[in-house]
């Protein structure tokens, strides 16, 4: 049989304080982890429309619209990114980056796409 009586010197009140000291310590560790992934969401999102920005100028520009207007369309589709074009072969090419921030880091997100260059 299991005895259910204290040590001697034991007082009930002993561990008084200690989840609120546990939740003090593990808090903080807990809302890192979220504004880490809720920062590299953000990030994948960036990414995602990088890549749409970047098909959509390699679409114009295939075309033969001017790039001025693949520019705004990027600029419009995510601020303050930047626009590299290439023309290898037959295809031109679209390179979308932008630079976002995870956690205080700067991330460098890079969208890229080409198409066919039939507006020459």
């Amino acid at each position: 049989m299991i005895s259910s009586r204290r040590p001697a010197g034991f007082r009930a009140d002993a561990d008084r304080g200690s989840v609120t000291a546990e939740i003090a310590v593990g808090l903080p560790a807990v809302v890192l982890v979220l504004a880490a992934c809720l920062g590299g969401l953000g990030l994948a999102t960036t990414q995602l429309r990088a890549h749409d920005a970047a098909a959509d100028a390699a679409r114009l520009l295939g075309r033969g619209e001017p790039a001025a207007a693949a520019q705004q369309h990027v600029a419009r589709s995510i601020a303050g990114a930047a626009l590299t074009v290439s023309r290898p072969a037959e295809l031109v090419c679209v390179r979308v980056v932008v630079e976002q921030r995870l956690l205080l880091v700067p991330v460098r997100v890079v969208g890229s796409a080409c198409a066919l260059d039939g507006g020459r």
